[in-house]
């Protein structure tokens, strides 16, 4: 069965109004009318519309704004904006709000007809995609792992070879690297990939739930070990396992026997041990904290996760998949960032690692206004993080972008012009006279 096409008409007035719904009605589209912003919202609380056609000034409201709110409420609604002809630079705002196009006024049939048109293919091709996507969303092996850089793909070859003997595996990394992620990629390239995938965080149990956690007690259930049965016990941070903890797990290593907490009837243990740490475990075992046989056992397939600045050429792909990823859990339609936010993107030290990166674009979707990430919409302790490359070889434009961006981080976080200009050390009439030749937006 077809679905209905169904419209909202926003516009105040009465003549246009009814011309457009007895058009629409008549090509067969199902047309809902509304006068106002207030009526328009209202409207759309109650149904989803697959288009709205949205004039830009209505009386109890900016149409532009009104538009952002509709798809706020309504991802995969898509807006066509009217516009007097005199106001056509309007049009260009709602593009940037993510308006798909916009009809001049007087309107025209055969414009509407033909944008529609183009509309409700765009459409088709748009939630198709939206499709795909959420197929491809669903981990595959290395799908999970996002990245083509040479250390990332030299990473990956040796996971495949590691991942094929169900060996127990120590993962080793800067924190932010991403090791749970690697730790699934290495279960779903095993041969126990249907198995169940247990992860237990050992840095944040008090030591008794840890245990009761891990090795299970008569009262708190079965525990991961049991639990996971033929498949992966992912052990985050191992380091912070303690004393007690670390002798049993040897054991079960060893032995390939558990045994509750407070319990005495052992049990098999014949899950894959996955620990991370972001620990040098060595230096622990010379400190007496961590057990030195645990560490033989732990150390014999030891795999390094390379931190974000030795795969920095990752960082673009990466900056696409968390667009992505946080655009579609607000129900916004940014879909890419600039080559000025990609440069300085790249640029950064990134301490905290792809989990920073993570935060700086889930940050960067949420204060954006169209559908391109600027750099000021990243956070603003991120422009001191490193230098912003620009793509030029001549010195003096790469020294005039640095200006520029520099300048643009101190009038943000400094708004008032005469402070600004005491912190950048210039006089206030410097500061007008470099914001004008810089061409900044204010």
């Amino acid at each position: 069965m077809t679905q209905q096409r169904s419209i909202l008409v926003i516009e105040d007035e009465q003549v246009i109004r009814s011309s457009l719904r007895e058009f629409l009605t008549d090509e067969g589209f199902v047309v809902t009318e509304a006068g106002n912003c207030a009526e328009a919202l209202s409207l759309a609380r109650q149904q989803d519309f697959q288009v709205a056609i949205c004039d830009v000034r209505l009386p109890d409201g900016d149409g532009v704004q009104l538009l952002r709110k509709l798809q706020q409420i309504n991802p995969s609604v898509f807006v066509l904006i009217i516009t007097a002809y005199a106001t056509v630079e309007n049009a260009v705002d709602a593009f940037k709000a993510g308006a798909f196009d916009y009809l001049v006024k007087p309107v025209m049939f055969e414009d509407v007809a033909n944008k529609l048109r183009r509309v409700y293919q765009f459409r088709e091709m748009f939630l198709e995609n939206q499709r795909l996507r959420k197929e491809l969303s669903q981990p595959q092996q290395f799908d999970l792992i996002v990245g083509s850089s040479q250390p990332l793909k030299e990473l990956q070859t040796a996971i495949a070879k590691i991942a094929v003997t169900h060996s127990n595996v120590l993962l080793v990394g800067e924190t932010g690297t991403g090791k749970e992620l690697f730790a699934r990629a290495i279960h779903l390239a095993g041969p126990k990939k249907d198995e169940k995938f247990i992860a237990v965080n050992c840095a944040t149990r008090p030591s008794e739930l840890l245990e009761s956690e891990l090795f299970g007690s008569d009262a708190g259930g079965p525990g991961a070990l049991r639990s996971a049965g033929d498949g992966t016990v992912f052990l985050d941070e191992i380091s912070h396992l303690p004393m007690g903890a670390q002798t049993r797990l040897l054991r079960a290593i060893e032995f390939k026997e558990g045994t509750p907490s407070g319990g005495s009837a052992p049990y098999k243990v014949s899950a894959r041990i996955i620990a991370s740490t972001s620990q040098e475990l060595l230096r622990l075992v010379g400190e007496g904290t961590f057990q030195e046989d645990l560490f033989y056992r732990l150390d014999g397939v030891k795999v390094r996760i390379p931190p974000l600045r030795e795969r920095i050429d990752d960082v673009p792909e990466l900056v696409d998949h968390f667009i992505a990823k946080h655009s579609r859990a607000m129900g916004k339609r940014v879909t890419s960032a600039s080559s000025d936010t990609i440069r300085l993107l790249m640029a950064a030290q990134w301490k905290g690692n792809v989990r920073q990166l993570d935060n700086a674009i889930e940050r960067a979707v949420l204060m954006c206004d169209g559908t391109q990430i600027e750099p000021k919409d990243l956070p603003p302790d991120l422009m001191g993080l490193g230098q912003p490359l620009p793509d030029t070889d001549d010195l003096r434009s790469a020294l005039r972008h640095y200006e520029k961006l520099h300048i643009a981080r101190v009038l943000k976080q400094w708004p008032d012009k005469r402070e600004a200009a005491k912190r950048l050390k210039l006089g206030l009439s410097s500061l007008y006279r470099k914001i004008e030749e810089l061409g900044l937006e204010l």
